[in-house]
């Protein structure tokens, strides 16, 4: 079992930056997958980026097309803490940001952390 928290939204202009983190009740290093999702008013929850075999030396990184070369997942094992950094933000990435882990075959949720991006 996992809790994630995520923290770090706000309301953002257009072409700015925001780093989200979330961090977990438990060691990242022994989470099987993480990552991050958002949802959009409106909208079906999409994934954004998310790394499987996560407790490997060979995780597999995958981003969503639409915010490949403007969002890095990076993760710190020492605070048990997975971050997106978000660079060069528009109108279209306003959403709920959730983060997300997946232990024993079950998917865990942190409660979103919201980010406007104003145009």
């Amino acid at each position: 079992q996992v809790q994630l928290v995520e923290s770090g939204g706000e309301l953002v202009q257009a072409g700015g930056s925001l780093q989200l983190s979330c961090s977990a009740s438990r060691y990242i290093s022994s989470i099987e997958a993480m990552g991050w999702y958002r949802q959009a008013p409106g909208k079906q929850r999409e994934m954004v980026a998310r790394i499987t075999d996560f407790d490997t030396n060979f995780g597999r990184l995958a981003y969503a097309d639409s915010v490949k070369g403007r969002f890095t997942f990076s993760r710190d094992n020492a605070k048990n803490t997975v971050y997106l950094q978000m660079n060069s933000l528009k109108a279209e990435d306003t959403a709920v940001y959730y983060c997300w882990a997946y232990v024993d075959f079950i998917d865990y949720w942190g409660h979103g952390t919201q980010v406007t991006v104003s145009s």
